[in-house]
């Protein structure tokens, strides 16, 4: 790379078809390097929901397939791993792929410096392999699914050697990079938009409207601060149906803002203490992480963007005590933590909370969430990158 030379950047990620945490640490990256065209294998404008539309979008050769397809891309599964290989990045400088399964396997020219974001290794080969294959054993394909697993595992391992530099998002991903994939990482954490501090008690007073039909007993209407919340995408691995479980026993109002595949199942199993709403937009969810009394975080995450946005409110989090929430969560000042995702656990997780609340310091809270800022996050990105490029220069 010659000194002095304007350097060509692109952005490559895995699908742009739900918005979620890795979606948002897109947005970030896109931010700091307007002038990057984003590539990707899926995009869906539709669920998108005007994310990205002002940028310029690059698909693979799996956007070309019938839309009924796409929009249930597992099917595609087989094919992905060809998908990154086949964009054309040979006119860029620098290349950063924001990846949790497939964009760090994209191939460049030597001279092109190559830094992957890693969300996550690719969790349904590895950490979820068994699960993954239980999950789809009734499917007419299942006994696919196995040897397409250990080809993706072996697929997975030789993409993960082709970036040059690999960022973490949390120190529990930088530890499952070393284990999957031998290399080492340097740890980066996500960006959180903190502008959702800001309260608004209009907001607020809505929000007591909004909730009056939940029921914390049966002759006691709840107020704001007495729901406790969750806002998750409705998979399985996410295990809302656990926290249900624990709701319905304890009747205490809980609410569930998220879309996913779970949602038909997670309605019908819980009880009338539970409210369900769906996708909301940013400006909503802020005002019920402002109501919440806390909020609930069952599921094992390389980070977890969402309990750190509930915590810049001063709201507390319950976790579960694995991944990325050990390094979010200070046990008895900002949350607590379960130890396993069952109902009784995470019940008796809710009593140890509500027993505390007193002992939480709200200010301990949000200053313990600005910690994970999104302008911390520019400037260490930034700093690394910059240090790799002047080495190399």
């Amino acid at each position: 790379m010659e000194p002095n030379k304007e350097i060509k950047i692109a952005i490559v990620h895995d699908f742009l078809v739900q918005y979620g945490g890795a979606e948002r640490v897109l947005e970030v990256l896109a931010e700091m390097y307007p002038e990057a065209p984003i590539y990707t294998l899926l995009y869906d404008k539709e669920k998108m929901r005007g994310k990205f539309s002002d940028k310029v979008v690059f698909t693979s050769f799996l956007q070309k397939f019938p839309k009924f397809l796409r929009q249930r891309y597992r099917y595609l599964l087989p094919l992905m791993p060809t998908a990154p290989e086949t964009f054309d990045l040979r006119e860029f400088d620098l290349v950063i792929s924001s990846s949790g399964a497939w964009s760090k396997g994209i191939v460049t020219r030597l001279n092109t410096m190559h830094v992957a974001y890693i969300h996550s290794p690719m969790r349904f080969a590895w950490d979820y392999n068994e699960k993954y294959l239980q999950e789809n054993r009734k499917e007419r394909v299942a006994f696919l699914v196995r040897p397409i697993l250990n080809y993706l595992r072996l697929w997975d391992k030789a993409a993960a050697d082709r970036p040059d530099y690999l960022i973490a998002n949390s120190k529990y991903t930088q530890a499952r990079i070393k284990k999957y994939y031998g290399r080492e990482s340097v740890v980066v954490y996500p960006p959180i938009d903190l502008k959702s501090e800001i309260r608004n008690p209009k907001s607020e007073t809505n929000l007591n409207n909004q909730i009056q039909n939940l029921k914390q007993t049966k002759n006691q209407e709840p107020k704001t601060k007495n729901y406790f919340l969750v806002v998750s995408r409705l998979s399985a691995y996410k295990k809302i149906d656990v926290v249900i479980e624990a709701f319905n026993k304890l009747e205490s109002p809980l609410v569930i803002i998220g879309e996913g595949p779970q949602a038909k199942y997670l309605r019908k199993i819980a009880n009338k203490n539970i409210r369900f709403l769906g996708w909301q937009s940013d400006e909503k969810i802020r005002e019920y992480y402002a109501g919440a009394r806390a909020f609930i975080f069952p599921s094992v995450d390389d980070f977890g963007m969402a309990p750190v946005e509930a915590m810049s409110f001063g709201t507390p989090v319950l976790a579960i005590r694995e991944g990325g929430a050990k390094e979010i969560v200070i046990e008895g000042r900002t949350g607590e933590f379960f130890d396993a995702a069952t109902p009784e656990v995470i019940a008796d997780g809710v009593r140890r909370l509500v027993e505390n609340e007193k002992n939480y310091d709200k200010n301990v809270i949000t200053n313990r969430a600005r910690e994970f800022d999104k302008e911390r996050f520019k400037k260490e990105f930034t700093e690394y990158v910059d240090s790799i490029l002047e080495a190399k220069l």
